[in-house]
């Protein structure tokens, strides 16, 4: 049985959040958690296509992610003034 692994790091401003936002979507194949500011995400699976859709969604999740904490912290900019 083959065994396909792959990590993906993306460097976010507010890293913590976005892992934060991504996690409860992860799949049981899935980890996902924030290094200063970079996210790191390892997908593991034993079908080639089942590990390329994992990859799709997760890339759809990480650009809502990015953007929900994009608006929360502009949001906490428009408070605080």
């Amino acid at each position: 049985m083959n065994h396909i692994e792959g990590t993906i790091t993306t460097v976010h401003e507010k890293a913590g959040c976005v892992a934060a936002a991504l996690a409860p979507d992860n799949l049981r194949s899935m980890s996902t958690k924030a290094d200063g500011n970079r996210v790191i995400t390892t997908i593991t699976g034993t079908q080639f296509r089942s590990v390329i859709a994992s990859v799709d969604d997760y890339m759809m999740n990480l650009a809502i992610a990015e953007d929900a904490c994009s608006v929360r912290k502009n949001t906490e900019k428009t408070i605080t003034r």
